[in-house]
This record gives structure tokens, C-alpha cells and sequence, in this order.
């Protein structure tokens, strides 16, 4: 998962002055309590909620507060520390920067930034950074430590007085660990080789200075290509963990063999273009006509990999070759702390629920989160509240779903990461079904450009208006049921007619999407008399307006009292089936349908 900007959490003016120190200190957004505090980026109604909404987003928090509301926001949600975002607490004095969870993932070194900024102190409790000033199992960027499961022990050997001998060949790069005691209880090895030592408890980091240029012929088949690379890395003593990631021509950014062979090296993969890939001629090995005329640049594997290892980088070696796929080893001088390069294109597409915090999912957040751009309808983005601040959003207005899904797709398609946000669900009655018809027809028949067809498309599930419906009523879902949408704008009328046919002759509850319009105030009323012809007058139908939002307004009628002026766009409208009831209970009727319970229930009673 990508690392998300902080967030400062400020709940009170007292802590303002603080907050607003610590924001600018870390150049990242302030967030302040509605009501009481006056200047902030972006405002919330709970703090609860938002932090814990934050948390799960994968933010690191730094609330301006008590310790203990920040607990208590986040221990529902606690899951596991290796993935759990940092999480700072701050009096509103400053005086103190106490890292509450993460402090091997970024906490510590974080909180002491903030107490640089503030002169004041990081309360810092893992023994690692109190005793030795390093945690071992966080190494800085550009280094990656190659067997996690032995910190933990070898820590524990230096905190018992013990000392570590520092040893080969990159050794004089990792600066970082010169301030441990010196001794012979733990070694410590500092290598780019394929090497695992015969001692367990020794520790042994990579310096990320390697790339790895990969190219391919369309369809090239996976095994093929991880095949070559490991040979590859074999015959160069590479060890793979110590690759700082895997580089490629943009045009294969969807080559399924190269993305099966980052997932299962457990490695980022970036994408360059081919006049950038052109430029790097000078410094390749093998350049080729061939490559040029199919593809715009002389050289993929080599160009890819000495422009990923930057300026000073060098190839090391040929490239190698099999029959579809070609790799190559390029050596920049000093570990690689920021990638080069451009991240696949990718559109998440984001059902966010009727709108409440509570009702979208955590990998929803997440998702939102992490993208550069949001694309929707205005509403549907502004009911993100504070989890939209600081992003581009480009809004569209009803009636522009298919502009909305192509602006969304060819952004994506630039290499960005967007997000395109609906209500409910988004594959149902949404914008899902748009966004893969576009992608399944070519440019010329209209379409999206190829760039977009490369992208990474991810869906996320959201609460359906059909569920929130069912939820309030209680169970009018637990036997068979469909959805029908009775707008025409799209669908012809005489489909919608035969499929309510259909639907009341089966007896199937009934969930109505866009059951009226302002112009569109007949095909309800004609629903409401077929339905008539095959079920009980007094059959129970459900009104749901506003679900899950301040305003919700539930209500039930019989099917016979059905009335178009009661529906308007924002409701609902469940139809029981024949078998469906409602249950009088203390707080209000309770919709349900049995599912066939009663028999057995009557055969124990007999």
C-alpha cells in the first residue's frame, strides 16, 4: 500500500496553536472538531469516527489530545501492528510527542521530528530506539532487511550487553549502523548477494541499489519470464530481496507475465516511457532497430534499467534472453531511496453507501485514501467529508455517466491513481457495468485510448440501496428476490414490462430503483397494477427515503395504497412477496419474509 500523507487532529483551541506548529512543521493537513476549532483544512463532526476512519484509511494520525481518545477510537479496529499506519498523541502544550502505535513503522522516527519542530521531547518506549537509538527491524529507505523473523532475537542480544560485528561488502554504505556496540555476539551482514547465512540469529540487510529491466513479447507466459530473471540474478549473485524493483516499457504496464513477476518477487514496478527509455541509448549494450520500430526506443530491458539506477547507474552485464522475454542488471552507486519511474494507471471504482461514515466499508476508505483524483458527482464526493481534502476532484453533474467514466479512465490512463466515486454499490445500477463497456470496445468504436486499457481496474463492495432498505425493515430479503430499475432512459419500456411480468408471476420480493422522475410518473403506478394481478392487495411495500443519512424517512403502505406522489428520486420502494409480513413489534411494524421456517417450526410444536 502506498504511504499516505499524516493527518493533524485538533479537537479543541487550546491545542491550536500546537497543531497548527506540527502541521506546518510536517507540511500536511490539519483537520479541527466542528465548533471549536476556528481555522483547520478540513472539519469533523466526531473525533471517534474520524480518527478511526482515518486509521483504517491507512493515514498516520497525530492527534492533538488525550491519549485516551485516541485509544479508544482505534482498538475496535486493531488488527495487525506489521500493517497498522502510525498513530501520535500530543498534549495541547506540546510538551511531549508520544508515539501510541507503529513505532517500528514509522511512529518513532515521526515523532521525533515533531518534538524537533516543537523543542520539546518524543516519548519514545521501544527498547530498540531507547537503548540503542535504531530498530533493526526498520531499516531507512533504500535498505530492506532480508530475514524479519530474526530482529526480534537479535535485538534482545544487544540490549543484554552484547555487541555486533558489522560485515561485507556494502558495509561501509550502511551508516546507520555504526553506532552499535561492537562485539561478536551478532552478526550483521550488509551484501547484494544471493547469500543466507548459517547462523539464524544473524541479521542480514540489502542495500537497494540493483534494477531489474524486464521487456516481453505480448503474451509472454509468466513462468517463462520469472524463469529467465532468476537465472538471471543466479548468475549475477543477485539476491532478489535486494532488487529495489522491477522497470518496464509504459506500453506493457497490463503484461500480465511482468505483473504475475512483481507480485511474486514482492516488488514495485514502474513504467517509463519510450521517449524517456530512448535517451538512455547511449548507455546500453544491445541496442536494436527492431526494438525501435515496434516500439519507439532501441532498447526496453537495458534502457529501463540503467534509467531506474539513475544518472551514475551502470549496466551490469549484458541482458539475457529466452524466447519471448528479455532482462537486464543495472547498479546505481549508493542504495536507491526513491524510485524512478511511473506507477501502473489505476481506477478504483468506489461504492461509498448511502452516504454515513459508519455504512463504507474500511477498503473503501482505503481506496479513496490513496488516489490522487476523485471523479463523481458532486454530492456523492462531498459525503466523504474530511477523507476528500487535499485531492483533485472533478465533478460531473447527473445525466453525465458516460463523460464521467471516460474522463475517469483515460486519467487513469496518465498514470494516475483515480478514484470514481458512487452511492450504494457501484456495480449496481452504477457507474461498474459503464466502466468495463468501455473498456471492452477499441478506440474505434468509441471506446477508450489503449493507454487506458492498460490500467489496473479495482471494484470495491458497497452498501446497496436495496440492503440499507432491508436492513431498516428488518428481513424482507430472506427469501428470493430481484431488482428492477423503472427508468426507461436506457432500458426500453417494453423490457421493463415483460421483466415485472416476470417478477410477479414468480412472486420474487420486489426492490424498485428509480421508481419516478419528474417527468417519468407512469411505470410505477403500472408495476404497482400488475403486481396487483398475482399478489395480495394488503401485500407490505416499504417507502426508504434518505437511507443512512440525517433525513432518512421510512414508511409502509399496503401495495393497494401505493401512490407515485409518496416516491420521489431518493427512495426506495420494496414489494413484499405474497408470503411476506410485517411483524407488530413495541417500536413499529418490521418487515420480513419467511423462508420456510414455519413448517419445521409447526412439526416441533406437533
Amino acid at each position: 500500500m502506498a504511504e499516505l500523507t499524516p493527518i493533524v487532529l485538533c479537537l479543541s483551541r487550546a491545542g491550536y496553536k500546537t497543531a497548527r506548529r506540527v502541521a506546518d512543521a510536517l507540511n500536511v493537513p490539519l483537520h479541527g472538531r466542528e465548533g471549536r476549532v476556528d481555522e483547520a483544512d478540513a472539519y469533523f463532526p466526531n473525533a471517534l469516527d474520524h480518527v478511526r476512519t482515518l486509521f483504517q484509511a491507512g493515514h498516520p494520525v497525530i492527534g492533538i489530545c488525550a491519549a485516551g481518545i485516541l485509544v479508544r477510537a482505534v482498538a475496535p479496529v486493531l488488527v495487525d501492528k506489521h500493517s497498522e499506519p502510525p498513530l501520535i498523541c500530543i498534549p495541547d502544550d506540546g510538551s511531549t510527542v508520544i508515539p501510541l502505535l507503529g513505532g517500528h513503522h514509522g511512529a518513532n522516527r515521526l515523532a521525533k521530528q515533531i518534538a524537533e519542530a516543537l523543542k520539546s521531547r518524543a516519548a519514545v518506549t521501544t527498547a530498540g530506539d531507547v537503548a540503542l537509538g535504531v530498530a533493526l527491524d526498520e531499516p531507512p529507505l533504500g535498505w530492506r532487511l532480508a530475514n524479519p523473523e530474526a530482529a526480534k532475537d537479535a535485538m534482545m542480544t544487544l540490549l543484554n550487553g552484547g555487541g555486533a560485528y558489522i560485515r561485507d561488502d556494502e558495509a561501509p554504505k550502511a551508516h546507520w549502523l555504526q553506532g552499535l556496540p561492537e562485539g561478536n555476539d551478532l552478526d550483521i551482514y550488509c551484501t547484494t548477494d544471493a547469500y543466507l547465512p548459517e547462523d539464524k540469529s544473524a541479521l542480514l540487510f540489502h542495500p537497494l541499489r540493483v534494477t531489474l529491466g524486464v521487456g516481453c513479447s505480448r503474451g509472454c507466459p509468466p513462468q517463462e519470464l520469472e524463469i529467465l530473471v532468476k537465472k538471471t540474478l543466479k548468475e549475477a549473485d543477485v539476491a532478489p530481496k535486494a532488487l529495489r524493483g522491477i522497470f518496464s516499457l509504459d506500453l506493457k504496464a497490463d503484461e500480465p507475465a511482468m505483473l504475475e513477476l512483481a507480485k511474486n518477487l514482492d516488488l514495485p514496478i514502474r513504467f517509463f516511457n519510450a521517449e524517456s527509455l530512448e535517451k538512455e541509448t547511449y548507455r546500453v549494450e544491445n541496442a536494436s532497430e527492431v526494438v525501435f520500430a515496434e516500439v519507439g526506443c532501441h532498447s526496453v530491458s537495458e534502457a529501463a534499467a540503467v534509467r531506474a539506477a539513475g544518472p551514475d547507474g551502470y549496466l551490469g552485464g549484458y541482458k539475457r534472453k529466452s524466447k519471448h522475454a528479455t532482462c537486464a542488471l543495472a547498479y546505481a552507486p549508493q542504495p536507491i531511496e526513491e524510485l524512478r519511474g511511473n506507477e501502473r494507471g489505476k481506477l478504483s471504482i468506489i461504492g461509498i453507501g448511502p452516504g454515513q461514515h459508519s455504512w463504507r466499508t474500511p477498503e473503501a476508505s482505503m481506496l479513496v485514501a490513496e488516489a490522487s483524483e476523485l471523479v463523481g458527482y458532486g454530492l456523492y464526493i462531498d459525503l466523504l467529508g474530511p477523507l476528500a481534502f487535499g485531492k483533485k476532484r472533478t465533478d460531473f453533474p447527473l445525466g453525465g455517466e458516460e463523460d464521467r467514466c471516460r474522463y475517469a479512465l483515460e486519467q487513469a490512463g496518465k498514470g494516475h491513481n483515480v478514484a470514481l466515486i458512487c452511492s450504494g454499490d457501484a456495480g449496481i445500477y452504477a457507474m461498474g457495468a459503464l466502466v468495463f463497456e468501455l473498456l471492452d470496445r477499441g478506440p474505434d468504436a468509441l471506446g477508450v485510448s489503449d493507454a487506458a486499457r492498460r490500467i489496473e481496474v479495482v471494484s470495491t463492495p458497497g452498501v446497496s440501496a436495496l440492503q440499507g432498505a432491508a436492513a431498516r425493515a428488518g428481513a424482507p430479503l430472506g427469501h428470493d428476490f430481484c431488482a428492477i430499475s423503472l427508468s426507461d432512459l436506457l432500458t426500453p419500456r417494453e423490457d421493463i414490462i415483460k421483466r415485472l411480468h416476470a417478477a410477479a408471476e414468480g412472486d420474487f420480493v420486489i426492490a424498485f430503483y428509480n421508481p419516478v422522475s419528474k417527468r417519468r410518473r407512469t411505470l410505477l403506478a403500472e408495476a404497482r397494477d400488475i403486481l396487483l394481478q398475482h399478489r395480495p392487495a394488503d401485500t407490505p411495500v416499504m417507502l426508504a427515503s434518505s437511507l443512512g443519512r440525517p433525513e432518512e424517512y421510512v414508511r409502509y403502505v399496503h401495495l393497494k395504497d401505493l401512490q407515485v406522489d409518496d416516491v420521489d428520486m431518493l427512495t426506495v420502494v420494496l414489494v413484499g412477496s405474497s408470503n411476506s409480513k410485517l411483524a407488530q413489534l413495541g417500536e413499529g411494524p418490521r418487515m420480513y419474509t419467511p423462508r420456510g421456517y414455519a413448517r419445521k417450526i409447526d412439526g416441533d410444536l406437533s
